[in-house]
């Protein structure tokens, strides 16, 4: 793989993700207690062997950029040609932000030049999933591909927000819609659509030569799933690659955690017994920034109050001071206090959640204090009146650093 380059772009707004991404990157929103989103992206490039990488960013990208510097530098060696660049946007090539995703790789060209890779990987960083992508460019080469794209199994209904494939028997794509409202179906199944995962493997110069043709289209979006990979299906030799899920379960695992439900939904199937994603597997392992934080600590067993968890993570660094955790996700440094109950919710770092509180169905970012004898998820309307973001599904978001009257 050291021909391979990969690129992450992790310039997305998340704006379905608010309050949680009104401070930071979606790829840098925080996941299952310890990691953030984009650590699973990286984490596979990592046990994919790449050991080339760009970050582009754009909007919110400080905490992005801050957590990539302390957690995953030290991971690879400038001096043996390994890296992880963060690249901001650098208007080299035009003053304007990123039009689409073609467009933002298009304006870091001279980035993947210098490299000289003979593959570029494009890869989206705020996807929840575990792949192997020398499988993917193995495939490519074995294809004599000028692309190869991921492909996912989805429902018909699910296919609408998906670019959506049709291929041949070796797997050659024949078609390609971009979100259709229609969804043409899987010969032989008409309930599933074969779906983009927005993850590509280009003939680098291919790469090079389409964005640089693409770029001077005014009625182009510049988007690879929009413009790139449909101009190119009848000329060019695009391909399929089945998404071969390296999380080993009986059903394959990959989310797009683009809301506050399919978030707060995928963080939740974490604390079941047998959860659909293993982030225990040592053959697989998902690395993230580890702060010096002590172990998490559980305080008093008096009769009266009990500092316990039930089927919940709890992250390094926090204290259950008498309170009692059930089917939730603790963050690290946190701290839930004598006689809270937090039931089916997600704490961010360094919350503290105040005696006799009670949250339910709640997510709570950092730096907050939950006020002593508070409820939060029990009541909608009184939620929506101290202004915290109430879901239709009944999620209740407390935003970062708000200050909570009673």
């Amino acid at each position: 793989m050291k021909d391979v380059l990969a690129v992450v772009l992790a310039g997305g707004k998340g704006s379905r993700l608010e309050p949680l991404t009104r401070d930071r990157a979606k790829p840098a929103v925080p996941f299952g207690g310890n990691y953030r989103i984009i650590d699973f992206t990286l984490s596979n490039c990592l046990n994919s062997d790449i050991r080339k990488i760009l970050v582009l960013t754009q909007y919110k990208a400080m905490s992005l950029d801050r957590h990539i510097t302390l957690g995953w530098r030290s991971y690879l060696c400038r001096e043996l040609g390994e890296f992880i660049d963060v690249i901001p946007p650098q208007q080299r090539i035009d003053d304007k932000w990123y039009q689409g995703t073609a467009d933002a790789v298009y304006q870091n060209i001279y980035a993947l030049e210098q490299e000289r890779p003979k593959h570029v990987v494009i890869l989206a960083g705020d996807h929840i999933y575990k792949m192997d992508y020398g499988k993917l460019v193995a495939s490519h080469e074995e294809n004599n591909a000028d692309v190869t794209i991921a492909a996912l199994n989805v429902s018909l209904e699910e296919a609408t927000q998906f670019g959506v494939m049709q291929v041949d028997r070796e797997n050659r794509i024949i078609g390609f819609q971009e979100k259709p409202a229609k969804p043409k179906h899987v010969p032989g199944d008409p309930n599933h659509a074969l779906a983009s995962m927005g993850i590509y493997v280009f003939n680098a110069h291919f790469l090079f030569d389409e964005l640089c043709k693409d770029a001077t289209l005014p009625e182009s979006s510049h988007d690879f799933g929009k413009n790139i990979i449909p101009a190119n299906i009848d000329s060019r030799r695009v391909f399929a690659f089945p998404f071969l899920d390296e999380n080993r379960k009986e059903q394959a695992y990959w989310r797009d955690v683009g809301t506050i439900d399919s978030y707060f939904n995928a963080n939740l199937e974490l604390t079941s017994v047998d959860p659909p994603l293993n982030l225990y597997d040592l053959d697989w392992p998902v690395r993230t920034f580890q702060p010096s934080t002590p172990p998490a600590k559980f305080v008093f067993d008096s009769g009266e109050r009990r500092g316990e968890a039930h089927d919940s993570i709890v992250s390094s660094g926090v204290i259950i001071s008498g309170g009692c955790v059930t089917q939730s996700v603790i963050g690290p440094q946190s701290r839930i206090n004598s006689y809270a109950e937090v039931d089916q919710s997600i704490i961010f770092g360094r919350v503290s959640v105040g005696r006799h509180a009670k949250l339910r169905r709640t997510i709570v970012d950092k730096d907050v204090v939950i006020p002593e004898g508070i409820e939060i998820g029990y009541d909608h309307a009184a939620d929506r009146a101290r202004g915290f973001t109430v879901t239709e599904s009944g999620v209740v978001v407390v935003a970062r650093g708000e200050n909570i009257a009673t």
